[in-house]
């Protein structure tokens, strides 16, 4: 798989990530059986297969059960840990955690970061993130802190690079006001049928616009060299439904022109989809989270072809289910 340099890091990364969210498979704290942990082992074990060395996780999700099994693969794979581009994020934390009355919330104190970054490099068995990401924006936030935590994680070779998820570029300016370290990543959603950060450009200064308040962000990374990661990339799934049993025309009509596309290119469903982000001149990296090794296998096939711009700009009319202006 070709790659890309995350800006202002020497990271090489694969064009495509692996999302690691449903690793873990239930949201509770059963522990995995073992047929669990095997399917986990063969979603890691294809996604190298192909050529994707960049894996996405979060210290919530499955309730650490996701960063926990990914570990197996030291012993079960003889993975080299410097072959391998691991991220993670902190921030969220969910209702009743730690004490039962507490609301679900966002924490991006000093003392919470450093704590999840203990525990994340304990359930992955890692002395070191390449990339620590903080997950949701915290109205609370106090950037001295977020810099107090990332100085010292820095410092002590725990964490190489940091970025953010969901942030917009005011809420990137104010933090890297404060920061020593660049922040290079900025994860958002964004797929063929939820391309707001696109539509702003597009849009801008157009009545009734659908656009939704993206405040310049895709921009703002493009100048700041800030890499834009995008997760749900497929939509969920829904960009690959029966067209003739879709009710939604917007939905329908994206998932059968994908569906022309593919079988025009000899290609997979997913190649399409993935390959409408890949073709962005932001150099936008979808992080895919299927469970199914067969999927995985299919979207890596997006690295193999290109869209025109006539084939990019038609699906991303049919997803936004309006003429451009």
């Amino acid at each position: 798989m070709k790659t890309w340099n995350i800006p202002n890091t020497d990271l090489e990364v694969s064009r495509i990530a692996y999302g690691c969210m449903k690793l873990g498979f239930q949201w509770n704290t059963t522990p995995l059986s073992a047929a669990e942990k095997s399917q986990a082992i063969t979603l890691i074990e294809t996604a190298l297969a192909e050529g994707i060395n960049f894996f996405d996780h979060a210290d919530i999700y499955t309730l650490g059960k996701s960063e926990a099994v990914f570990s197996e693969i030291w012993q079960a794979l003889s993975v080299a840990r410097d072959s391998l581009i691991i991220q993670s994020k902190c921030g969220i934390r969910l209702q009743g955690q730690p004490n039962p009355t507490d609301p679900q919330r966002f924490d991006f104190s000093y003392q919470h970061i450093i704590n999840s970054v203990e525990g994340i490099l304990q359930r992955l068995k890692t002395d070191y993130l390449d990339i620590l990401l903080l997950h949701r924006p915290d109205p609370l936030v106090e950037p001295e802190e977020v810099a107090r935590a990332f100085d010292e994680l820095h410092s002590s070779g725990k964490v190489r690079c940091f970025g953010v998820s969901n942030h917009t570029a005011a809420q990137i300016a104010l933090l890297q006001k404060y920061l020593s370290q660049a922040i290079v990543i900025n994860q958002v959603e964004l797929n063929i049928l939820h391309s707001y950060l696109i539509d702003e450009g597009v849009e801008f200064n157009r009545v009734n616009s659908q656009s939704r308040m993206a405040e310049g962000t895709l921009d703002f990374c493009r100048l700041n060299d800030i890499m834009l990661q995008a997760w749900s990339p497929t939509a969920g799934g829904k960009l690959f439904v029966d067209p003739a049993k879709e009710t939604d025309t917007r939905v329908k009509n994206t998932a059968k022109l994908i569906a022309d596309y593919s079988e025009q290119k000899k290609t997979t469903k997913e190649a399409i989809a993935l390959s409408w982000l890949l073709r962005h001149p932001a150099k936008i990296q979808p992080v895919v989270g299927t469970s199914n090794p067969n999927r995985i296998k299919a979207s890596c096939q997006a690295d193999k072809i290109e869209l025109s711009r006539e084939e990019w700009f038609a699906l991303y009319i049919a997803g936004k289910g309006v003429p451009l202006p």
